[in-house]
């Protein structure tokens, strides 16, 4: 019997429900996955509290690694016995096992182990399109990166690093600070500083070629008033809220700026597209050999305290949910 977590209603971390769940043998097109390792993401807490609604019961979660079982009738990109990483797609990754389409399923390579393929796989390839594609790094720019304690913090600073950017990276604590510095950031500034804007456009001078910014509502403002004139606003992601509507002439009056609000699923909406991309992130890991940081493992069944911890900021790095 297999077991999945399961929501029936949106709220808070109680809502999430260690439940039994019964599997059909795979459809045509699809696999049989057993999970051995599923990444925890943010935007998890998104679905299971409704800012980003989904039908519903659901099992959450769109990352994992895993092992292949069984093959649905047509499937001949992968084989029984494969190991491989997948993200988006279908929720339903805090799951023992699942059916998925095998379009979505990427092979790990040999010198990565399931853990870390499953840590990095939808932060790597956000912080891949972030500072190839929402605003291409050149080398010399200065950049404010929030979050960058984070699994995609610590990723996308050290990979800013390797692309030539100057990286200012934005923490809540003397601990994070440090684990930043360690991935790479060249200066820090902390999230409740008294006058973050003049910090960062100190460091800088005169502010910054982009931001990148996780946070949300409770940032946004600030980022634009931290950019320099024509600099990037990338905002990716709502930790504190959505964004609240603003009137363009604030983006005039702050020096023509630009703003932008990707996802990941926009660039990697084919197999070919998405096989690039994740051969992109692999070279990356192999070749310049990142530090990768798993920070907090939890079972399967406890989601519900892993979903407290990320939310109330007492995690660093990666998180984990163990089969």
């Amino acid at each position: 019997m297999s077991h999945a977590i399961r929501i029936h209603e949106f709220g808070g971390p109680d809502v999430l429900r260690w439940e039994t769940a019964d599997l059909p043998p795979p459809g045509a097109g699809e696999v049989r996955l057993r999970h051995t390792a599923i990444g925890l993401n943010f935007i998890d807490t998104y679905h299971r509290d409704g800012l980003y609604p989904v039908p519903l019961p659901t099992v959450l979660g769109r990352e994992a690694a895993g092992v292949v079982e069984s093959l649905g009738d047509g499937v001949d990109t992968v084989a029984v016995g494969d190991r491989v990483v997948y993200t988006g797609g279908a929720l339903g990754s805090y799951s023992e096992a699942r059916n998925l389409d095998a379009s979505l399923l990427v092979p790990i390579p040999g010198f990565l182990d399931d853990d870390t393929a499953a840590a990095i796989f939808l932060k790597g390839l956000t912080a891949w399109y972030l500072l190839h594609f929402s605003y291409a790094i050149r080398p010399g720019d200065p950049v404010l990166l929030y979050a960058a304690a984070g699994g995609v913090g610590t990723l996308a600073s050290q990979w800013a690093r390797r692309l030539g950017a100057i990286v200012i990276g934005v923490v809540s604590t003397a601990e994070k600070a440090e684990l930043a510095k360690a991935a790479g950031c060249d200066h820090i500034v902390y999230a409740d500083a008294e006058d973050l804007v003049a910090e960062v456009r100190d460091l800088s001078g005169g502010g910054v070629a982009a931001v990148y910014d996780s946070v949300g509502r409770d940032t946004f403002m600030t980022s634009l008033d931290c950019l320099r004139p024509h600099g990037v606003m990338v905002t990716f992601g709502n930790a504190s809220g959505a964004v609240e509507p603003f009137a363009p002439a604030e983006l005039a009056k702050r020096g023509s700026l630009y703003v932008t609000r990707p996802i990941l699923e926009h660039f990697i909406d084919t197999r070919a597209r998405l096989l690039d991309a994740a051969a992109t992130l692999f070279d990356f890991v192999n070749s310049e050999q990142p530090t990768i940081r798993i920070g907090q493992r939890y079972p399967l069944a406890d989601a519900a305290q892993a979903h407290r911890d990320l939310q109330a900021r007492r995690t660093t790095g990666s998180s984990l949910l163990v089969p």
